[in-house]
């Protein structure tokens, strides 16, 4: 996708340096940041300079190939591994890629385990922006049958960033988006803040920007009032956990927004990928929900008129915050599930059909 009116992808490999874009610094400053080792890539995820369930698992795969690079050693990948894992819990394809890679580099003959390394790691890539370009071929005929219904601009509202910066290109909520647009169907996002982090605000306005398509960025709690009025007309979402039974782990606040939709009877799908399902987790409540520094509740970071970044305090000193970064939305709450194979009920039988 575009920044600044040139191509480019989240991540790539260059010189035996992973190449990322910085999101802790957008929107206000585009920066393309080197990652030399394996703990550069596990800072780089921990810091959410990379951020978003297929994204975080295709670093953690460059990861791999850097630990190589460093230390061509059966010992030191495996415990490369290991903290790639532990580096964020939640999101199910960071783990994903990371047993992948270990899987294939297994009894590999140390002469030839870089190259098959870059190889499996630039694959997870790949794939990932065929998997994203068809979750949004999919989704476009669900954008396209309200437009024909409705024959005016068609209002989406999403949460969080589950665009292209979450993912290699595209993106998953917003990759029916793109298509729409691409097509010439009128589309206008409302795009939830997202506190703590502000990645709707942030990241999805930005990058819709970027792409010339229209938004408005509410507060978190402004999207049921705007279902009241009748001014959404679906709701999409991305997930960075969503288990077998069709429970959807997201990023905190998507399960109120799901509650609203289906009080208002407003159509509320979500976007994956199938690196994002985990067959194994059978119920929400054994789903390890990442609780982040308090700080980021706490504290506002933005840039002052000098260009300079800074931290401001918003809380009295002596209160509490609790920051959970995800919460769970029951299948039940989900009128369906847009994959790269197809759109299916949110639902054990339905999953299993659609992935054999």
């Amino acid at each position: 996708m575009k920044i600044e009116g040139k191509e480019y992808s989240t991540i790539w490999f260059e010189n035996n340096i992973v190449k990322i874009i910085d999101q802790t610094k957008l929107p206000h400053q585009f920066v393309i940041k080197d990652l030399k080792t394996v703990k550069d890539v596990i800072n780089a995820i921990k810091a959410m300079e990379v951020r978003g369930a297929p994204l975080i698992g295709a670093t953690a795969a460059y990861g791999l190939v850097l630990s190589i690079i460093e230390n061509n050693d059966q010992s030191f990948l495996n415990k490369s591994a290991n903290n790639l894992i532990n580096s964020r819990p939640t999101a199910i394809n960071l783990k994903w890629a990371v047993d992948r890679m270990i899987k294939k580099l297994s009894g590999v003959n140390s002469e030839k385990i870089l190259h098959i390394a870059l190889n499996e790691a630039n694959s997870i890539c790949e794939e990932d922006v065929n998997f994203c370009k068809n979750i949004g071929l999919n989704g476009l005929k669900i954008i396209e049958e309200i437009y024909n219904k409705k024959k005016d601009t068609v209002n989406i509202l999403t949460h969080c960033n589950a665009g292209w910066l979450a993912t290699i290109n595209w993106g998953t909520a917003t990759s029916p988006i793109y298509h729409a647009h691409k097509k010439g169907i009128p589309v206008h996002i409302w795009a939830d803040e997202t506190r703590p982090r502000n990645q709707g605000a942030n990241l999805t306005s930005y990058e819709l920007n970027e792409e010339g398509i229209k938004n408005t960025i509410i507060a978190d709690n402004t999207g049921g009032i705007l279902m009241q009025r009748g001014e959404v007309d679906m709701c999409i979402v991305g997930t960075d956990r969503t288990l077998a039974s069709g429970d959807v782990c997201n990023k905190v606040g998507t399960y109120l927004k799901a509650l609203a939709a289906h009080d208002n009877n407003i159509p509320f799908y979500v976007a994956l990928p199938s690196s994002t399902i985990d067959w194994n987790i059978k119920k929400a409540k054994d789903i390890p929900i990442e609780e982040r520094n308090s700080e980021e509740l706490s504290q506002i970071e933005g840039m002052d008129e000098n260009g300079n970044f800074k931290k401001v305090k918003i809380y009295p000193k002596k209160s509490k915050s609790l920051n959970l970064a995800f919460d769970v939305t029951p299948a039940k709450y989900i009128t369906a599930l847009i994959t790269e194979k197809g759109i299916c009920n949110a639902s054990e039988e339905e999953l299993s059909k659609l992935f054999k």
